[in-house]
């Protein structure tokens, strides 16, 4: 079988850097790293960006559920709304749900195309694979 490359297919750290405008990334850098930041902070520590593009991008950030903010006196306080790790595997998750069921909903055999893609780079992998599906069928059988 011929194997065909996708030459744009990209992780899921890479295409959640590619799914954000440069602004909205370095905010969410911003909050991961602070926990907790104000539109003012924000600003501050970027530079050379308006206050009101800052505020935009927050509030942005805010409606794609990617930050949390509570009022606190005038200003919102902002948050992640998850880590950096946990989103990446959200939009893993995503990834793989969308490559299993494909855009009919019908499962597609991508298993053993994973298998054979992980056979080929690292059998070390193949056995983690395959002792995770021992664990998941362990705790489904519990």
């Amino acid at each position: 079988m011929r194997r065909l490359l996708f030459w744009g297919f990209k992780s899921s750290a890479d295409f959640l850097e590619r799914s954000l405008g440069s602004l909205e990334r370095d905010v969410m850098a911003l909050v991961w790293d602070r926990r907790e930041i104000t539109v003012r902070d924000a600003c501050d520590r970027i530079g050379t960006v308006a206050y009101t593009t800052v505020m935009t991008t927050m509030d942005r950030l805010f409606r794609k559920g990617l930050l949390e903010r509570r009022k606190v006196g005038r200003a919102f306080v902002y948050s992640a709304a998850a880590s950096r790790k946990e989103i990446e595997g959200a939009v893993a998750s995503e990834l793989v749900h969308s490559l299993i069921h494909g855009e009919t909903g019908e499962p597609l055999p991508i298993l053993s195309l994973l298998v054979d893609a992980v056979s080929e780079r690292d059998r070390a992998l193949l056995d983690e694979l395959e002792r995770l599906i021992r664990e998941k069928r362990r705790r489904k059988d519990q």
